[in-house]
């Protein structure tokens, strides 16, 4: 049956509703932006402050000083190195009950460390983070040194519908051997390459280049991740990035997330696309990071168990090394103005009214978060990398070593320091001290040999 005239569409008519719709939307959508309240915008030593006063602090002991003459200057004399020798215990319950199953720590222990850690030390990372669009941007065809590849430049749009004040988009590049016949295997590096608050590099050398050619002579991949992209490394910064994003522009709570946990969580969402992408072998994908980053990679290690192995390069404090520990860098200078924003702001509390020893975790049962998966934790001299305390870091290895023994793994083998370049990587736990400075660069081809008992090597 025809339709009647007086009830045919006009098209004229639609297109004037839709626009009409349309522009409804978009003022409805503008109304709404202007109603939010706009980012707060504090200094660090503002905001540090403030989380002071919500802390009911008073006044932090500083942290040490690379100046010998000083005060307060950094100990490096192992003699006096440990205040605090006792450290709490991975596998004793809360309820005071010693851990002797698998099933008892999955089910009661971990999750109780991950619960002091979260409100402690990283901060919460929130229930409902918004979701991030990977986008393709770019995709060359190049060489690193001889060999072949393909790299792929994207940008990850993090879902900002919530609150438009504030935009999030990630920086990551992934580069495979041109000549894979089919998924590789990948490392995850969160990088200082694009650090805004570093001086122009020179031109790379060969050994600064070795590792991702290292990479590539097995037949592997490797992801460059710019974690200043996910969030700002600046306390006056906590009110943009990701962590701005999800507070709609507003300061943090004591137990909100810190940057380290921001940027852990960015890796995750680069876990995301990788398991997307048909070029990586997601089953065997490992994280990396050296410094502030290798902080962020033994996190993320922690976290997140679809990593299947970490190379946690000088982390120091508030990384591998144990807080208890007074040698080099200390818990006071992460706690101070200029790398709070890493933790969460409850941190404070044990620069300040608390000591180190009272802290409910330590950095041995951050490693113990990771197993039975394997880490290899580095770091380099006492000259040029004294600050991130390679001993330190041994130490907490050794204590995270009962954790792994309970789940079927190997320790490191010894609760002895051993002499520098001296490998321990019979284990599921590994540490190498090199006799280079602050860099990740020498101790690659032991993390490598460690890895390759883990990772298969794809067909050439």
């Amino acid at each position: 049956m025809p339709i009647p005239r007086t009830m045919k569409p006009s098209f004229g008519l639609v297109l004037v509703l839709s626009v009409s719709l349309s522009s409804t939307a978009v003022a409805q959508a503008a109304k709404s932006i202007a109603t939010m309240p706009p980012p707060v915008h504090l200094t660090a030593e503002q905001d540090h402050q403030r989380l002071m006063g919500l802390l009911h602090i008073t006044t932090l002991r500083p942290g040490v000083d690379h100046n010998p003459s000083l005060p307060n200057s950094v100990n490096y004399d192992e003699s006096k190195a440990n205040p605090y020798p006792n450290l709490p215990d991975p596998l004793l319950l809360k309820n005071g009950k010693k851990v002797t199953t698998k099933t008892t720590w999955w089910k009661q222990r971990r999750p109780e460390i991950v619960e002091l850690f979260d409100r402690e030390v990283y901060g919460r990372v929130p229930k409902n983070t918004p979701k991030v669009n990977w986008q393709v941007v770019n995709t060359t065809h190049e060489t690193n040194g001889t060999f072949p590849v393909i790299t792929k430049q994207l940008i990850g749009h993090v879902d900002n519908s919530a609150y438009p004040l504030i935009t999030v988009n990630i920086d990551l590049s992934l580069t495979t051997p041109a000549n894979a016949k089919g998924p590789v295997p990948f490392i995850l590096e969160f990088s200082f390459e694009g650090y805004p608050r570093l001086k122009p590099a020179p031109p790379p050398t060969s050994a600064e280049l070795a590792w991702k050619q290292q990479l590539l002579a097995k037949g592997w991949g490797y992801a460059i991740l710019r974690p200043t992209t996910i969030q700002a490394d600046d306390g006056a910064g906590l009110t943009q990035g990701i962590i701005g994003l999800v507070n709609k522009g507003q300061p943090r709570k004591p137990d909100d997330w810190g940057t380290i946990q921001a940027w852990a969580w960015g890796g995750s969402r680069v876990l995301d696309y990788l398991e997307t992408d048909k070029s990586v072998d997601a089953k065997q994908v490992g994280v990396e990071g050296h410094s502030r980053f290798g902080k962020t990679a033994l996190v993320a290690m922690a976290y997140d168990p679809r990593f299947v192995i970490a190379y946690v390069s000088s982390s120091g404090a508030g990384g591998a090394q144990l807080a208890r520990r007074h040698f080099g860098e200390q818990l006071e200078n992460v706690a101070g103005p200029r790398e709070y924003h890493w933790m969460a702001g409850n941190y404070l509390k044990y620069a300040g009214p608390f000591n180190p020893s009272d802290m409910p975790v330590d950095s041995h049962e951050l490693i113990a978060l990771c197993s039975p998966r394997p880490v290899f934790i580095g770091g380099g001299a006492l000259k040029g990398d004294g600050w991130a305390d390679a001993q330190g870091m041994f130490i907490a290895a050794v204590a995270a070593g009962p954790v792994y023994k309970l789940l079927g793994k190997k320790d490191l083998g010894t609760t002895t320091f051993p002499p520098i370049e001296t490998p321990l990587i019979e284990g599921d736990i590994a540490f190498r001290q090199h006799s280079g400075g602050h860099t990740p660069v020498p101790n690659w081809p032991t993390f490598l040999t460690f890895a390759g008992r883990y990772i298969k090597d794809p067909p050439h």
